[in-house]
């Protein structure tokens, strides 16, 4: 991650407190990670805040990947999408 401060984002405000709670813990431990984990971490962030009742919205999840990947490579960021992608086709196989 860069030194971007993601928790001085304008656009989070809008974000109900406890999911912001939810992404600072997940931030802390992303930034002690290394760049090759960061991925696979935002998917199991993804799974692991469903099954704590705790859902994005399509317009939260859109802010939250601008804002944690400010700092990732466009390379990474397409792997990022390609993952998000994949896990809302198999959320709606789910439901």
């Amino acid at each position: 991650m860069t030194t971007y401060n993601w928790k001085q984002d304008p656009r989070l405000k809008q974000m109900a407190p406890e999911k912001l709670d939810y992404l600072t813990t997940f931030a802390d431990q992303v930034t002690k990670l290394p760049k090759d984990q960061i991925l696979p971490a935002f998917m199991s962030m993804q799974m692991d805040a469903a099954r704590k009742g705790i859902h994005f919205s399509d317009p939260e999840a859109e802010l939250l990947a601008s804002v944690l990947t400010s700092g990732m490579s466009p390379a990474e960021k397409k792997k990022l999408e390609a993952l998000r992608f994949i896990a809302k086709k198999l959320a709606a196989r789910s439901s």
